[in-house]
């Protein structure tokens, strides 16, 4: 049986490093970059430059869920203001 979780090597900082990401996260992730016009590498250097949990992996699912999450809002014309995943936790 196929494991659900890939595992990809990134270059961050010049460095190569290992994620493992469910593919849908991976999908998620490349179509985030190129609405950006970023590449993978740099997307996931923001999302770790700016991340507040410790593991990587679940920085960029957090990242990849509030992006989708904010644009499904957006298109529902919701009046809610996004928050991320960290403020919500940092608030309790």
């Amino acid at each position: 049986m196929k494991s659900p979780v890939v595992k990809r090597s990134i270059v961050l900082g010049g460095h190569k490093t290992s994620v493992s990401l469910e593919e849908a996260f991976w999908i998620g992730m490349k179509e985030v970059a190129g609405q950006r016009s970023m590449t993978l590498s740099e997307l996931v250097g923001e999302i770790d430059t700016n991340r507040h949990q410790s593991n990587l992996s679940s920085a960029i699912r957090l990242f990849v869920l509030d992006y989708f999450r904010s644009r499904a809002m957006g298109s529902t014309g919701g009046s809610q203001p996004h928050s991320s995943h960290a403020e919500h936790v940092e608030a309790q």
